[in-house]
């Protein structure tokens, strides 16, 4: 149902993202799942390689990543009972304090997937420099049906 509901936004899941690192795309936890976080494949700073505009839209592509890697861990996203939070982090340039701009892209998307169960805490941060030059990085926690 809910890839159904990807489908009609005109959406599609993209592969599943690899790990750079030493670590697992999510762990389970009681009824959490906590998604590692997802880097964008536009590379520099939002506020002057991207535009605000570029940088939301980014947001929603590397959102899609991540709910691919749920779907990966969890064979369906119908079992998501809950977005619970969504941590992201924006390379930005001096002077830029759009950050929430851009992360509403990624929470936009969600609230349009998932309806009310899409509605989450947020952080939006903008940092100097992120993994492989990456302009966006999201994580999120997710509450799952048993």
């Amino acid at each position: 149902m809910i890839e159904e509901k990807i489908k009609e936004l005109g959406l599609s899941l993209p592969e599943p993202s690899k790990p750079v690192g030493s670590y697992i795309p999510c762990k389970k936890v009681g009824n959490l799942v906590f998604l590692s976080g997802v880097i964008s494949e536009k590379k520099g700073k939002v506020g002057s390689d991207l535009t605000v505009e570029e940088g939301y839209e980014e947001s929603k592509k590397v959102l899609l990543k991540l709910l691919s890697n749920l779907k990966e861990f969890l064979g369906s996203l119908d079992k998501v009972k809950e977005i619970v939070k969504v941590e992201g982090y924006v390379a930005s340039s001096e002077n830029f304090y759009d950050q929430p701009k851009v992360i509403n892209g990624a929470s936009d998307t969600l609230f349009l997937i998932f309806g009310e169960s899409g509605k989450h805490s947020r952080i939006a941060v903008g940092v100097k420099e992120l993994p492989l030059n990456s302009a966006i990085e999201i994580s999120m926690i997710v509450e799952v049906y048993e």
